[in-house]
């Protein structure tokens, strides 16, 4: 089992700040992904009818299981093993590993649940909410948009943790959308692009697409970069791309 490195919230009060930016009520399931030694558990178990706690590391789930209250399952495992859906929870309330952000997150936008207040990397947040023409947009800020509504709720500093980070927390508040705010032919083949496109930032989209599906894309769209453009155009293009994409290749077109 993989035991990831940690810093673990110690400061009492930005816990119950970010129980309270999520809402938690007492019919509420909540799960906590990382609980550590429970400073954030001890407060949702206060709140809610059931937490529910993944932890990868022997040593804290047997003193959480010693310590914590009835209302409170510990699961000893790597979250991203977890069938999350199999689970039963409402909300998402943790302070995640900072090493394992990216593919944790990418798993909760699969993940059905109504409001979730994580708090994260400073500079991973600051990814999450970028806008187009920023450094930080990437694949992960248009993954973010399409399946949610998120926002930067607080700086949380590096003091409120130990081992103390290098760097600052944030705190983001998550809600999955009720419907997507453009349409994808196909979700897989959409991430693909993401991908492939955001790891080749400096080219121009033409090249790209050129380079890896063999189509040509109209000048409107060919000499920019995947970098400046909005979600919705981003998508057009990949729809575009699919299309021509599937007629070249009949029977699949994951890769051209």
């Amino acid at each position: 089992m993989r035991r990831w490195g940690q810093h673990f919230l110690i400061d009492e009060r930005v816990a119950r700040r970010e129980v309270e930016y999520a809402d938690v009520k007492k019919d509420d399931t909540v799960l906590e992904i990382g609980p550590g030694k429970g400073v954030l558990t001890r407060i949702l178990a206060e709140k809610a009818k059931r937490v529910i706690a993944i932890e990868v590391d022997k040593k804290f789930v047997n003193y959480l299981t010693a310590t914590l209250p009835s209302n409170v399952e510990i699961i000893h495992a790597d979250v991203l093993d977890v069938d999350l859906e199999k689970l039963g929870f409402s909300k998402i309330v943790s302070n995640l590993p900072f090493e394992i952000s990216s593919p944790i997150t990418f798993k909760l936008l699969e993940t059905s649940f109504s409001k979730a207040v994580l708090i994260y990397q400073k500079e991973f947040a600051r990814r999450m909410v970028a806008k187009p023409g920023s450094r930080d947009y990437s694949r992960l800020s248009v993954m973010v948009y399409y399946k949610s509504v998120a926002r930067v709720l607080e700086i949380v500093p590096r003091t409120a943790f130990r081992p103390i980070p290098k760097v600052d927390g944030a705190m983001v508040e998550i809600i999955p959308r009720e419907s997507p705010p453009f349409f994808i032919r196909d979700e897989d083949f959409f991430k693909d692009f993401l991908k492939i496109a955001f790891s080749n930032r400096r080219k121009t989209l033409g090249k790209i697409v050129r380079m890896y599906y063999g189509v040509d894309l109209e000048d409107e769209f060919a000499r920019r970069r995947i970098g400046e453009m909005e979600p919705e155009e981003i998508a057009k293009i990949c729809n575009e791309v699919m299309e021509r994409c599937s007629q070249r290749h009949p029977l699949g077109c994951s890769g051209c």
